[in-house]
């Protein structure tokens, strides 16, 4: 009987302790409660404001732009009188990085990029070099975009990294800013190595960046430290902020028969009777947006580096027999043309308008400028010692450069950002190639927007990370990088912090749930706060 009754007795001692620490628990939850909520309330209203702005400026108020694209244009074989290799024997250049065909002004040129990374323009009529071609090549292309022949350019930069108002989002370096006389101070960014626009940004725009990158970014922190600091701290409010939702949920969720007592004891009125009933519908958003908030910021931590990750050899002059005006091709469909090496072999890369394209395309009567469907190109390589097209080229090349970006080449000037991570590169030597194609649009939330460049060439291979490269072939750069974590932590984003999962009722139910979700919040630790003063 003794040893029965000491038992029951240890079994009990268990239940009273944690008895105890529960009811403890309940005591101090509130306070615990308030006092998280307190130690949060600015960034809560830093975070909820400038992220109500963001919907409202992405989609509602997003100013518009005459031309967002440079359409491909067929090139009359009769303006290219000079070939590259006579322009460059002419000006006495006898080595160069790569070239292509750009027209403005009514003229045309060879874009060519030197050894030491400028770009070049040569008449393709006279072979005579053009002053200061490339800022005429800039201020032509940010009129064209804008459609404004008249306003004056007020001032005119070369951007060499990311900037608050040039963000790393934009992908694109470096690029020219163009500043227009207006009156909304139009800044326009152009890449002349591509012809692409990089972004537009009127007056309103400007001043959205500018708070959104203070009071969501937090760069304001970057200004007094360094980049780490601004994440850790980012990270530690937000992980706060997350015990704030959880500690409201168990409060007034999982314990609210407890309060429903009391309040029956001494009903609440006024404000804490609204906080408290809104608290518990909007704590799921604020442990939502917490949550994927803080993982995204972990993904801030090492440095931009894929405007650096391009393949330029050098290419000799005397070393391309075949003149480029002279090459065996379908002239009646010619776009453009550059330059690549592969396993020791030279090709002309020509860009063809597709042939079952080869029409007028119509206009989008729904579009506001009119803007026409997009024109598929065709590309072909034609090995520059023999004259003769090289079928399959393409693929091939794309997996060259991914094998060059990843662990095949020597540490040249695109690999040396990424020389001290901890993590060494997957060998791609073994990996087996799961999956290649041409994307030619935006068309998978794999590959977005966001990402900029296209057509582009996706290669999946079967690594340990499931690395998927995505490379633009016509420029030799990679355009993205996405393994299995990136995907995960991009979901994260996507479904819990931009509502991905409300994409079925269209942009602007989207983000008009997103608003009302970000303003309740607001409104629930305004009044926290409110009731805090009060008392």
């Amino acid at each position: 009987m003794s040893k029965e009754i000491k038992e029951k007795k240890s079994k009990k001692i268990p239940k009273t302790i944690g008895t105890k620490i529960v009811k403890k628990i309940k005591q101090h939850m509130y306070k615990w409660h308030r006092t998280i909520g307190l130690i949060t309330i600015i960034p809560v209203i830093f975070w909820t404001l400038s992220g109500l702005m963001h919907p409202f400026m992405a989609h509602f108020f997003k100013p518009e732009i005459a031309h967002d694209k440079l359409e491909q244009q067929i090139i009359d074989k009769n303006q290219l009188q000079f070939s590259i290799q006579e322009v460059l024997q002419k000006n006495e250049l006898t080595q160069f990085k790569n070239f292509r065909i750009v027209s403005f002004n009514n003229a045309t040129y060879y874009q060519l990029k030197t050894i030491i990374g400028e770009l070049w323009y040569f008449d393709t009529s006279t072979a005579e070099k053009l002053d200061n071609g490339d800022q005429k090549y800039a201020e032509w292309l940010s009129r064209y975009f804008l459609d404004d022949q008249k306003s004056t350019i007020t001032k005119s930069e070369v951007v060499t990294e990311f900037t608050s108002q040039y963000k790393y989002v934009n992908r694109y370096l470096p690029v020219y800013k163009m500043t227009f006389d207006r009156p909304d101070t139009m800044e326009v960014y152009v890449e002349t190595s591509s012809g692409k626009l990089a972004t537009y940004n009127p007056t309103s725009r400007q001043w959205f960046i500018w708070f959104f990158d203070t009071f969501h970014n937090w760069s304001f922190i970057d200004a007094i430290t360094n980049n780490s600091i601004r994440i850790i701290t980012m990270i530690f409010l937000l992980s706060i902020i997350g015990f704030s939702a959880l500690s409201g949920i168990l409060i007034y969720g999982l314990l609210w028969k407890q309060f429903k007592k009391t309040d029956s004891l001494a009903p609440k009125k006024g404000l804490r009777k609204y906080h408290r009933q809104i608290g518990i519908w909007v704590s799921l958003f604020t442990l939502t947006f917490a949550f994927s908030g803080a993982y995204h910021a972990t993904t801030k931590w090492t440095p931009y580096t894929l405007s650096q990750m391009i393949y330029e050899p050098t290419f000799k002059t005397k070393e391309i027999s075949v003149a480029n005006n002279a090459l065996n091709l379908d002239w009646n469909r010619f776009q453009n043309i550059n330059i690549i090496t592969l396993n020791d072999t030279t090709y002309f890369r020509c860009q063809l308008l597709d042939k079952q394209k080869f029409k007028k395309p119509k206009a989008d009567s729904s579009s506001k400028w009119g803007k026409k469907d997009d024109k598929k190109s065709e590309v072909v390589y034609i090995n520059a010692t023999t004259n003769k097209i090289t079928p399959n080229i393409d693929l091939e090349y794309a997996e060259f450069l991914a094998y060059y970006f990843t662990d095949g080449a020597p540490k040249a000037a695109c690999c040396e950002m990424v020389e001290g991570s901890d993590e060494p590169e997957t060998s791609l030597e073994n990996a087996k190639l799961l999956e290649s194609k041409v994307l030619t649009d935006f068309e998978s939330r794999e590959y977005g927007f966001v990402n900029k460049r296209l057509p582009v060439v996706k290669l999946a291979y079967d690594t340990p990370e499931k690395t998927t490269y995505f490379i633009e072939t016509a420029t030799s750069r990679l355009a993205a990088k996405i393994e299995s974590s990136d995907m995960v932590e991009g979901y994260s984003f996507a479904i819990l912090h931009k509502f991905l999962f409300m994409d079925w009722a269209g942009k602007n139910i989207r983000d008009l749930t997103m608003v009302l979700a970000a303003l309740t919040i607001l409104i629930v630790s305004i009044l926290g706060f409110i009731l805090f003063l009060k008392k």
